[in-house]
């Protein structure tokens, strides 16, 4: 990798100097303007103090000697502002990365650094009460998306939805369904949407609650799980709430808090000693009737996740923002490091259809329907718009144009980049023109400024699937996509791969560089769970 021969180059001068190049972190980014080069260090910055001499100095010295001994693939080397390195690159450097991702194929873009690191993922856990709905969305798309990037750098990753099958909503639920069976109203703190009536008719007649309870949560995880289905979002565990009551896991959690010495009695109620680690006060976990707290389960769960993985991501409403401290207080009394739990929260999203808010289902009568959603604009759609932005912030979703087939919609815009690269190959591949090995093509005739960014954004690409695993952040991948998509673009445009005035040879590399885009497309794509069709 360029990078790597960067540094090396770097360590290499600052020895030469005088100066000793072990201790340096040696930092490589691309400046800001192109005009400033391919990429820039700030080595002379890092090093100049502990070697007594001038930044600006030291830079200059670095520079002059790396142009009297120039790296592979560097045609100048430049000093710029109080030190900064600048390398300018020949663009044999680019032909390379072109070389290397035809070797990678499907592999690009993944690494094996989080090997050995198991990760449970945590996403959506809705109410067993009913169809998964708008507010369930977003997090569906980035939990499933932040699993895809999680193994994408080596880690074993479980995605896990948690069930909440326990509690007064769910009984509130189950006399709902016999209520809207019976033909009567659904009590005063029941579930009064369209769907209640919709599943009450293909509920058996004369069941009683329990019995009730257990059909109503067998056909709102099957309805979930359809859904899910339909965006490619599947689970390999659902773990539910009723199992941990069943098990005596809650009360092994107690104990095990307990042994801790993180637990008290007070008031006949059983608390946590939370601000020992950083919560704001102390937390109930048993109140003085015996009944649990939301936080004991809670606690237990976590526990349980924490024997089968080594690192816990949970992806929660933003609803649930204060629960934070708690959560990391709790995982610290239990003995874990409190930063292997990573908490993303997602913020609210507005749902438009032009100029017109939505806000209601037909079906679902209170709620806007996740089904709904992807009967209108697609599963691919879907999953992309909810990526767009981080999910930290909040966001307005346009139906109408998720839907569209328009250059302005942002997944129709990158999809359409692969159809059109596929299109090419195609055409080609009508005229006769077969592909000649790589070997024997003359990558150096690869010189117009399309065709070397189309090279300069894959070589972005799998630093940034580093960094979106990282930050948990799949909108990173999102945006290179949509820069990506813009540079086949302008290739397309400007570049034609077979025709008057293009050579054979030119052809041929161009065509390499077809293949190369198509491998980044689908990397990037699916990344975050979205299809790279042939045609549009």
């Amino acid at each position: 990798m360029i990078t790597e021969t960067l540094t090396s180059a770097l360590r290499d001068a600052l020895g030469a100097l005088g100066v000793d190049p072990l201790p340096v972190t040696i930092n490589l980014e691309r400046p800001a303007k192109r005009e400033h080069g391919d990429w820039s260090s700030n080595v002379a910055l890092a090093s100049a103090k502990a070697a007594g001499r001038n930044p600006r100095e030291l830079g200059q010295q670095v520079a002059d000697h790396l142009n009297a001994h120039l790296p592979r693939h560097v045609k100048a080397v430049e000093i710029a502002g109080p030190g900064f390195v600048n390398f300018r690159l020949a663009d044999s450097w680019l032909h390379e990365v072109l070389e290397s991702v035809l070797a990678a194929g499907p592999a690009f873009g993944r690494t094996d650094i989080g090997a050995g690191v198991k990760v449970n993922v945590e996403f959506i856990s809705a109410n067993p009460t009913g169809p998964l709905h708008a507010g369930h969305a977003r997090g569906a798309c980035y939990g499933d998306a932040v699993a895809r990037l999680l193994e994408a750098v080596g880690h074993d990753v479980e995605r896990e939805f948690y069930i909440n099958d326990r509690g007064v909503q769910m009984l509130a639920y189950a006399a709902s369904l016999r209520a809207r069976r019976r033909g009567g109203d659904v009590p005063a703190d029941g579930y009064a949407g369209q769907y209640i009536i919709d599943w009450a008719a293909h509920m058996p007649e004369g069941l009683d609650l329990e019995e009730a309870l257990e059909w109503g949560y067998d056909y709102a995880k099957a309805d979930q799980v359809e859904v899910l289905d339909r965006l490619g979002i599947t689970f390999d565990t659902w773990f539910s709430e009723r199992s941990m009551i069943a098990s005596g896991a809650i009360d092994e959690a107690l104990s095990d808090l307990r042994a801790h010495g993180v637990v008290y009695e007070q008031d006949g109620a059983t608390w946590l000693r939370s601000t020992d680690y950083g919560d704001d006060k102390d937390r109930v976990l048993v109140k003085s009737d015996g009944e649990l707290t939301y936080l004991t389960p809670d606690v237990a769960y976590h526990r349980d996740k924490f024997a089968r993985a080594d690192r816990l991501v949970n992806v929660w409403g933003a609803d649930h923002h204060g629960y934070v401290p708690r959560m990391k207080a709790a995982i610290a009394a239990l003995g874990h490091d409190p930063d292997d739990l990573q908490i993303a929260i997602t913020q609210m999203v507005r749902l438009m259809r032009g100029d017109e808010e939505v806000r209601l289902s037909k079906r679902a009568g209170d709620i806007i329907e996740l089904r709904d959603i992807v009967d209108e604009i697609g599963p691919d759609a879907t999953r992309f718009t909810y990526l767009l932005q981080s999910v930290d912030t909040k966001q307005t979703f346009d139906l109408q144009l998720a839907a569209s087939k328009a250059m302005d919609n942002p997944v129709f815009y990158v999809q359409m980049a692969h159809a059109r690269l596929c299109s090419i190959q195609t055409k080609v591949a009508e005229a006769g023109i077969a592909t000649s090995a790589l070997a024997d093509i003359d990558l150096s005739l690869l010189t117009h400024e399309r065709e070397l960014e189309i090279l300069r954004q894959l070589n972005e690409l799998p630093d940034m699937v580093v960094l979106a695993a990282r930050e948990l952040a799949p909108h990173k991948i999102v945006s290179w996509l949509r820069d990506f998509a813009a540079a086949v673009h302008g290739f397309y445009h400007d570049c034609y791969v077979m025709g008057d005035g293009v050579g054979a040879e030119l052809t041929q590399a161009r065509l390499h560089l077809v293949a190369a885009a198509r491998i980044g497309l689908v990397a990037g794509l699916g990344l975050v769970g979205v299809s790279a069709p042939e045609s549009m």
